[in-house]
């Protein structure tokens, strides 16, 4: 059944083109930690203690909740007569964020070196169903699904703002295209992260290109730069060659910078998602899109800084 987009739908999208960043750092919402809850259920399994012996799942729980006590200064995480496991679950579901985090970083790092480690009867024996690089690789949907930034990557929760290319692309992409007259690139480059979020892949890296091919008719319009209207990248980017976007001094020294926007993105788009993909289904890994992201951000920040200080 086809999503119809409500008002609200569209007018929280639009808001959002207007932020300086597609990821917030402050808010776990509430089915966000219920999720967290789920992987935990299958990828630590179910606490079990009887005349004082634990199982190894159960040692898993003990670990978690005894590390958070002992750094938060604490006896307990919840009620006193609960098991570990449920005191764990109920601190998740109502902790502050930054508590919230402190938790499912520690939790992710036993699941990752440590409950991978049970042999395959324990693991029966706990009710895991989920494997760690499972667990891990869903928690960090879930936080890109939510538009939380963080991910979880080699034993620690990173921002997704302290990476490089996110800080000195991303979002000076998205401060740029806060200027007048370009609406129409914001709102296509932030709905490509909308769809990245949410792993409709196809249609990430199809805002991607049409905010690039936008920004560069933006570009066009505000300098009565005639282009046909149907122009796609490459006679796009002739266009801003033409009239002096990159001084012609420099055009030599920029060659190569010329051909990588050509045959980038475009050819990334054109390959994956905006042309039919014949009697084959066409996958496109992640990481490939998050390059055609990043990509088209970089083609931002240089097409709007040379025409802001352009002369």
């Amino acid at each position: 059944m086809a999503m119809f987009e409500t008002f609200s739908k569209r007018k929280k999208r639009l808001e959002t083109a207007r932020q300086q960043d597609v990821y917030q750092y402050e808010c776990l919402p509430q089915p966000f930690r219920v999720q967290v809850v789920h992987i935990w259920n299958t990828s630590i399994g179910i606490y079990y203690s009887s005349s004082g012996y634990l199982t190894p799942a159960s040692k898993l729980w003990d670990a978690i909740f005894s590390t958070m006590c002992r750094e938060r200064g604490v006896f307990f995480l919840g009620y006193a007569e609960d098991d570990q496991d449920k005191q764990c679950r109920q601190f998740m579901l109502t902790a502050a964020t930054d508590e919230a985090l402190d938790i499912i970083e520690l939790s992710f790092r036993i699941i990752d070196r440590i409950s991978r480690q049970l042999g395959t009867q324990e693991k029966y024996g706990a009710q895991i169903t989920q494997d760690a690089n499972d667990a891990i690789e869903e928690l960090n949907q879930r936080f890109r699904e939510h538009g939380i930034g963080f991910q979880y990557v080699e034993g620690e929760l990173v921002r997704v703002d302290s990476q490089f290319i996110h800080a000195e692309t991303v979002k000076p992409a998205l401060s740029l295209l806060n200027q007048a007259g370009f609406d129409g690139p914001a709102e296509e480059f932030t709905l490509a992260f909308e769809h990245y979020r949410h792993g409709r892949l196809k249609e990430s890296v199809a805002e991607a290109l049409k905010a690039f091919e936008s920004t560069m008719k933006a570009v066009c319009k505000a300098r009565n730069w005639t282009h046909s209207p149907g122009a796609t990248a490459k006679p796009l980017m002739d266009t801003l060659f033409k009239n002096g976007l990159i001084p012609p001094e420099l055009e030599s020294h920029f060659a190569g910078l010329r051909a990588a926007m050509e045959s980038g993105l475009p050819t990334i788009s054109n390959r994956t998602s905006r042309h039919g993909q014949g009697a084959d289904l066409v996958s496109i890994p992640q990481h490939i899109v998050a390059y055609a992201l990043h990509l088209a951000a970089s083609n931002i920040v240089l097409i709007v800084q040379a025409h802001n200080s352009m002369k």
